[in-house]
């Protein structure tokens, strides 16, 4: 049968976060880049269907198309890593600097993927700095940039706070769609799992570490008024650290701790 039930995907997980652990820097860091630039790609593709046909959930509904390659394809994203890598630290497969490196090299590949696509898309659309009429797509990163830091930022503690339980809520989902893709051992079933709780977070307008590191910066290239500390101290770090919560505790603890425990009480019962 194509599906796989929710007790054996707790033993998907656990072996997912042990292979992911093993890596070699080298993996991550590939791997790392190609998924931040898939996102990347992904947000553009979602602007564009947002601009075309005025409505937001369109954008959202285009949005999980190169989620569902990272999966697919087995990339490195660190938000995902969040639900699953500290879980074999927490079983004692893997010590705490092994995970530590293991989730800070997935999070510098997907920066640099994310980045570098942020600097070529700038490139395209200006024509490397020479046309100075920008499109749709360019005038909402300034928009969505400036809003995601200086929004936040001028609100204070609030507005940070306001971040911080964005960005639990966004992983939630997004951790989601990785559980949900080990449900699945056929292509298009990946795809359909993994989708749904990705259209669910971007349609909300949740905050996403990974996505914030092209939409920030592309946003600054196009002339946002933000500066990089505005970026780091309004944004990415309290968004990592709210996706940390939001992926390890509602997703990769919860589903996990409540099936393992399930199926090694049958297990020791037969």
């Amino acid at each position: 049968m194509d599906y796989i039930s929710p007790k054996e995907v707790a033993g998907v997980m656990m072996n997912t976060a042990v292979y992911k652990s093993s890596l070699p820097i080298k993996d991550l860091l590939i791997r790392g880049a190609l998924s931040g630039a898939l996102l990347a790609i992904s947000v553009t593709l979602a602007l564009l269907a947002t601009a075309q046909t005025g409505l937001g959930l369109v954008g959202a509904f285009v949005f999980p198309v190169g989620f569902v390659i990272i999966v697919i394809l087995g990339l490195e994203l660190v938000t995902g890593s969040f639900s699953l890598v500290p879980l074999a630290w927490l079983e004692g497969k893997i010590n705490f600097k092994v995970m530590a490196n293991n989730l800070l090299w997935v999070f510098l590949g997907n920066l640099l993927g994310s980045v570098l696509f942020a600097l070529l898309f700038w490139a395209a659309s200006t024509e490397t700095g020479q046309a100075s009429q920008l499109g749709n797509i360019e005038q909402s990163l300034i928009v969505i940039s400036e809003k995601k830091t200086l929004g936040y930022g001028n609100h204070g503690a609030a507005g940070l706070f306001s971040a911080f339980v964005k960005a639990i809520l966004c992983n939630w989902m997004v951790c989601m769609g990785v559980v949900m893709s080990m449900t699945s051992k056929s292509t298009l079933g990946k795809i359909l799992a993994a989708g749904i709780p990705i259209f669910i977070f971007f349609a909300l307008g949740y905050e996403h570490a990974v996505v914030n590191m092209f939409v920030i910066p592309a946003g600054m290239m196009f002339g946002a008024k933000v500066t990089m500390l505005d970026w780091w101290l309004y944004n990415q770090l309290i968004v990592t650290a709210g996706n940390i919560v939001g992926g390890l505790l509602f997703t990769g603890m919860a589903i996990y701790y409540t099936y393992h425990r399930k199926e090694q009480v049958s297990t020791s019962q037969n």
